[in-house]
């Protein structure tokens, strides 16, 4: 890692303070410590033991907090190159072994991850945190998005949560999901469908 590197700290559990490298802000976003302070409050001892997919990952910062705060299995969708060897970097210091990263575009990839579920017979918690849409090439990222969830089978769904712009209202039902509850942040929220 160069200097000029950006890192976070992992905020609890068993890997607290390690730090975590970030790729540059062209390349991805990194969720703010206040969202994933609340992410985690929310789901609190439901992740122990339980498969928890990041299916925008980027630096794998939330999915790593899920796996030190005790989720047994983390699944990373990513396929910018640059993320990817710092999600690499990331898993190996923490437990590579509980780590699975699909590589490519989430929206391909997808299918792949429930296949893997479906397998082991698994539920996940999965985390989507898509790029905002106002960078280029990503103008119909939400739309791609609420697709994606709505292929989601429930059999292999335990919650899903979107981390998206406040500014965007997301749906009161996603195919055979309903929205919980919205907590925001600022420019920030996150929505979350059963």
């Amino acid at each position: 890692m160069t200097p000029k590197t950006f890192s976070k700290k992992i905020i609890a559990g068993r890997f607290k303070g390690r730090h975590l490298a970030l790729p540059s802000k062209t390349t991805t976003r990194s969720s703010k410590s206040i969202v994933l302070e609340s992410l985690f409050n929310t789901l609190q001892f439901d992740i122990v033991n339980a498969t928890f997919v990041e299916v925008f990952s980027g630096s794998g910062s939330v999915g790593l907090e899920a796996l030190s705060r005790g989720a047994s299995h983390l699944l990373f969708m990513e396929q910018d190159p640059e993320a990817l060897r710092i999600l690499q970097h990331n898993i190996n210091q923490t437990d590579p072994g509980r780590c699975e990263v699909f590589r490519g575009d989430s929206f391909t990839t997808i299918a792949q991850v429930i296949s893997r579920l479906r397998h082991s017979d698994e539920k996940a918690y999965f985390y989507i945190d898509p790029p905002f849409s106002y960078r280029e090439g990503m103008e119909h990222i939400y739309e791609k998005t609420v697709t994606l969830i709505a292929t989601l089978p429930q059999e292999q769904t335990q919650m899903i949560i979107v981390e998206h712009m406040t500014k965007l209202t997301m749906e009161m039902t996603i195919g055979p999901y309903t929205k919980q509850k919205v907590k925001r942040f600022g420019k920030t929220s996150l929505s979350y469908y059963m």
